[in-house]
């Protein structure tokens, strides 16, 4: 993203892990975990930092934080995948972010080691993850929320297209 003067962290961030899943490119990828009917995948996180999922296991779900890196470019107003109108950035969940920044919430299925087996996958295939927390319904959950413009939204997408995403690389034989 182009320096427009906003101010920046001086601090490195970390990438302690990726994100494995089904979904390799964008167009086919569920839009949100729930839409993911149980897609597995895998969290592999840094070996050293295998002590530091201890006691993750009595969890169920986690938080997913990580890097889109393959979102295309900051957009102001986009049209989401659910409606058929603009909207401000900012009231969605599109992945052209000034910071393309994601998260997700997946299910625990198993912990080996420095892997974590997930389900409700919605993320593509080797994400940079960045961090990854317990989910806590008593925190994170807020069923009675107003939801903007999505509370009444005709659309029912589930999938994603390519109108967010940079194209994937060529290979050298100039097939995909």
């Amino acid at each position: 993203m182009p320096d427009r003067g906003w101010p920046h962290l001086e601090r490195e961030v970390w990438i302690i892990g990726r994100i494995r899943s089904p979904f390799v490119e964008a167009p086919g990828t569920p839009i949100q975990p729930a839409y993911a009917r149980s897609a597995e995948g895998r969290v592999v996180l840094d070996p050293h930092l295998a002590p530091a999922l201890d006691d993750i296991s009595g969890f169920e779900r986690l938080w997913l934080v990580y890097f889109m890196d393959r979102a295309g470019g900051y957009r102001p107003q986009v049209v989401p995948y659910r409606d058929t109108r603009p909207h401000g950035l900012f009231a969605t969940r599109s992945p052209t972010r000034p910071n393309p920044i994601g998260l997700s919430v997946v299910r625990l299925l198993a912990r080996e080691g420095n892997v974590l087996r997930i389900a409700d996958v919605d993320v593509l295939d080797d994400t940079p993850l960045l961090d990854l927390k317990p989910y806590v319904p008593e925190f994170d959950a807020h069923p009675s929320s107003r939801a903007g413009w999505f509370d009444t939204s005709t659309m029912d997408r589930r999938t994603a297209d390519t109108r967010f995403h940079v194209p994937s690389p060529a290979e050298p034989n100039g097939k995909p």
